[in-house]
């Protein structure tokens, strides 16, 4: 399939991205990430790769559409896990150090 990635065009597959990353371990995700067999890689990672451009002359959502046209599953950024609000009494007391149970 022809895409264009920082105006370049790449003819890619599924059976070379899967490749080409071969092999390549990976980073640790913060943002958009793809899963690639069984391993989820950074978005910008997977660009790199296929691409052998730097990160910074392509944007994430150029390879997040390119990756979704041939079939790999792509996922949003990552959100913070929702925190417990706490009580002003259990804030005072966790600031103490002494939790309080409610």
């Amino acid at each position: 399939m022809r895409c264009v990635i920082a105006r370049f065009p790449f003819d890619l597959t599924k059976a070379g991205v899967l490749e080409s990353m071969k092999g390549i371990k990976p980073e640790q995700v913060v943002g958009e990430s793809v899963i690639i067999g069984r391993r989820t890689y950074p978005v910008k990672q997977v660009g790199q790769v296929i691409t052998r451009q730097d990160r910074r002359d392509f944007s994430a959502g150029e390879v997040l559409r390119a990756m979704t046209r041939l079939g790999f599953t792509c996922r949003g950024p990552r959100t913070a896990m929702p925190t417990r609000v706490l009580s002003p009494l259990q804030q005072a007391s966790a600031m103490l150090g002494v939790p309080v149970t409610a």
